[in-house]
């Protein structure tokens, strides 16, 4: 009976659920996407004449640098998130 009770139980485990990992995962790519849009938008307003490299590289630091940013409020929150559900007893 014992065997029974461990395999039916569930396994504690420190992974959010899989639907807080997704929708940190679009939080992610949307902040990115606000970012290269900033960056883009930034080079653009500054720049005259041809600006291909310089809008290109505004897009993509904006985009890693807004990502990245958000990337590490996600694993905050993710962590804060699991430790109140171990203060509550869900697990």
């Amino acid at each position: 009976m014992n065997s029974k009770q461990n395999s039916n139980a569930r396994a504690l485990s420190a992974l959010p659920s899989v639907g807080a990992r997704v929708i940190a995962f679009i939080g992610i790519m949307v902040a990115g996407f606000a970012g290269a849009l900033i960056g883009f938008s930034l080079v653009d307003l500054q720049c005259q004449g041809s600006c291909d490299v310089p809008n290109s590289i505004g897009l993509v630091s904006g985009a890693v640098i807004s990502a990245a940013g958000m990337s590490v409020v996600v694993v905050l929150v993710l962590r804060a998130v699991g430790e109140w559900r171990e203060l509550d007893g869900h697990t």
